[in-house]
């Protein structure tokens, strides 16, 4: 079911053009309309048509006007909604809590094209209209707050997502197999309400009576009374995200409700997975967007490949556990290659493709072999704080899916920007892989994200110690200097995360004065929702065991700690000297090349000394109340000439 320009339609006069009397499901996104398999709404609606489903789709409507909701009619079966590929409120604000000016799912890249928690806002708008419609909502906004949540930017503990919603049910994680089953479920005249056996689906109910082999969660009320509760409710739900072995869990709410969370979706196969990728997706943004410039997000994938998704990182900033799973599910090369192949031939196409990744680029296996029969371990991760006994390390599989591709003609160059994993990739003992990584798939610059370098905080991450990236670097440029490569490293770094004080933040800017690098941006720690380091920024404990872990909130702080990363920049100046003082680092302020950053300059030649209290002042008075001059440097003539070699 497409248009003649091979689009889903987004008025009525394209569903009557289709000959469809009314839909059964219409699609409610606040991003723009990109029909490319990297976008949820894409791939869900592709999927539900390749059913026989009739779907269009409604694309950042004005919540301020009730017609906007209303522009397809009312659907058979239901509305579907979701906020787009980001949540909506990372992509409104800064950490800092400042708009963003612009949007790249919107075209032009304009701003404030949706509302803030865009979810709940188009669900009550929908539900203010049709009161009996079933609403299914999803996407990475209600996948992450599907339960009771921490929200940073009011800084306040939300109930879930569903209630606030008023919506029916969330379809969480990725979501292909249980849209499919809630779709044939509404179509064969089951009730909305009755939907309480699907996998990957989140209900309410005031009837608990028929379930069984469940985990009971800490009530809200509880919870919002004592957060030592929610973090042992959320260490509860991280263990509980296999479909393997993971158990149903209820969340009890005031006036006898209680939210319900089915166990997720089974991992698709590969031969599920190139389905999903081999629907007649157009790959690009919808052609009434062109006049505005198009949608800027196309620019990043239009010639990348997705070859895996799911990730065994383990990373405590990151929602992957919670979204896709730890499970690993790739797709074929044969699919793959299929796809590159097309892409060579779009007209914008210069010869070189962009990406062949996912979460994590070298992850094209299960982490072992028993994940597949009895799921991932509950208690401890794969890579982290040590590599398990039992992982499997194996590049070969990828390593042959980029030869293939770098060999298809008009291809000049595969490239790697999707994250690698260094530590999974210095376990591997065949350093074939990591040669031709360096020899083939790098665009001049390797992007990693170490992320910090003491290991006190990257405990708390969830990373790897900095030994370990340590002997990364220097493999690298042994590397590097084998292939005769002159390419660079770039790591990523994260300010203020839970376990990281002054006196850390100050031993990152000493081992960046010593690598002599100034990163250009810094991500300073973003609490959003469903990781396990927000729960430690909202709660002050480790829900993995309930210590106390110190948490930088005050935002000046955070400012002293961004500003060490880029000590460099004379604008942090001020911040720089501050947190030195604070942390008893004075003597990194001062002329040695140790130093961070030298004494201010006065007017008159002098120097302020580090022990003053005086910005403004520009002399420095002694104890004698007269002022001090600046001692004249004694002339010492440099011998400019090399000694001769005996």
């Amino acid at each position: 079911m497409s248009l003649a320009n091979g689009f889903l339609p987004m008025t009525m006069e394209e569903v009557l053009e289709l000959g469809i009397e009314q839909l059964d499901f219409i699609y409610v996104t606040g991003d723009a309309y990109v029909d490319h398999p990297s976008f949820g709404h894409a791939i869900i609606t592709r999927l539900l048509c390749e059913y026989g489903y009739h779907v269009g789709i409604i694309s950042q409507p004005d919540w301020k006007d009730d017609s906007s909701i209303t522009v397809l009619g009312k659907p058979r079966l239901g509305f579907l909604v979701s906020s787009g590929n980001m949540d909506s409120m990372v992509n409104h604000y800064y950490v800092s809590k400042k708009h963003r000016e612009t949007d790249a799912y919107t075209p032009g890249g304009a701003a404030y094209k949706r509302p803030d928690h865009a979810t709940v806002v188009y669900s009550n708008l929908i539900r203010k209209i049709y009161k009996d419609i079933p609403i299914i909502i999803g996407g990475i906004e209600a996948s992450l707050r599907r339960m009771a949540h921490y929200d940073y930017w009011s800084d306040s503990f939300k109930r879930s997502i569903l209630l606030d919603s008023q919506a029916d049910i969330i379809s969480y994680g990725m979501g292909e197999k249980s849209i499919i089953e809630i779709a044939d479920a509404l179509n064969s005249g089951i009730s909305v309400r009755d939907l309480s056996f699907i996998a990957g689906t989140v209900y309410k109910t005031k009837d608990i009576s028929g379930l069984y082999d469940y985990e009971l969660l800490p009530s809200y009320d509880d919870m919002t009374a004592d957060k030592r509760l929610y973090a042992k409710s959320f260490k509860t739900q991280h263990d509980n995200t296999d479909p393997f072995n993971g158990k149903t869990l209820i969340e009890p709410y005031p006036n006898g409700v209680y939210v319900v969370q089915n166990v997720p979706q089974r991992p698709l196969s590969m031969q599920e997975m190139d389905d999903v990728y081999a629907l007649p997706y157009q790959r690009t943004y919808h052609p009434s967007y062109e006049a505005q410039g198009g949608v800027p997000a196309i620019a990043e994938i239009k010639f990348s490949l997705i070859s895996n998704r799911g990730c065994f990182g383990g990373c405590n900033f990151c929602a992957l556990t919670f979204h896709q799973g730890r499970t690993i599910q790739v797709r074929s090369h044969e699919s793959i290659v299929e796809e590159a192949k097309r892409i060579t031939q779009d007209k914008d196409f210069k010869g070189y493709i962009h990406d062949v990744g996912g979460p994590t680029a070298n992850f094209r296996q299960p982490s072992c072999q028993k994940q597949l029969q009895v799921g991932v371990c509950k208690h401890r991760q794969c890579l982290c704080p040590k590599p398990c006994p039992n992982l499997e390390v194996d590049h070969s599989d990828y390593l042959s899916l980029l030869r293939r591709l770098r060999n298809l003609p008009n291809v000049k160059k595969v490239f790697v920007r999707s994250g690698i994993r260094f530590d999974y990739l210095m376990l591997d003992k065949d350093d074939t892989f990591f040669r031709e990584l360096v020899e083939h798939h790098i665009s001049g610059q390797l992007k990693v994200a170490p992320e910090h370098i003491c290991d006190a905080v990257l405990s708390r991450m969830g990373k790897p110690e900095n030994a370990v990236y340590e002997a990364f670097t220097e493999k690298y440029r042994r590397l590097n200097q084998k292939t005769g490569k002159n390419q660079f490293l770039v790591p990523y770094l994260m300010s203020s995360h839970p376990g990281s004080t002054l006196k850390e933040a100050v031993a990152l800017a000493e081992y960046l004065r010593d690598i002599g690098y100034m990163p250009e941006q810094v991500q300073d720690f973003y609490p959003t929702p469903s990781t396990m380091s927000t729960v430690m920024y909202y709660t002050g404990v480790d829900p993995a065991t309930m210590k106390p872990v110190y948490v930088c909130k005050n935002p000046h702080e955070k400012a002293m700690q961004r500003a060490l990363i880029q000590y460099r920049n004379p604008r942090n100046y001020d911040l720089v000297r501050e947190a030195l003082k604070l942390a008893g680092r004075e003597d990194l302020i001062g002329f040695d090349r140790k130093c961070l950053i030298k004494p201010r300059k006065l007017a008159g030649g002098t120097t302020q000394s580090q022990g003053s209290k005086s910005r403004k002042s520009t002399r420095t008075p002694n104890v004698n109340g007269k002022v001090q001059q600046k001692p004249k440097k004694k002339k010492t003539i440099r011998n400019t000439h090399k000694p001769k070699k005996q």
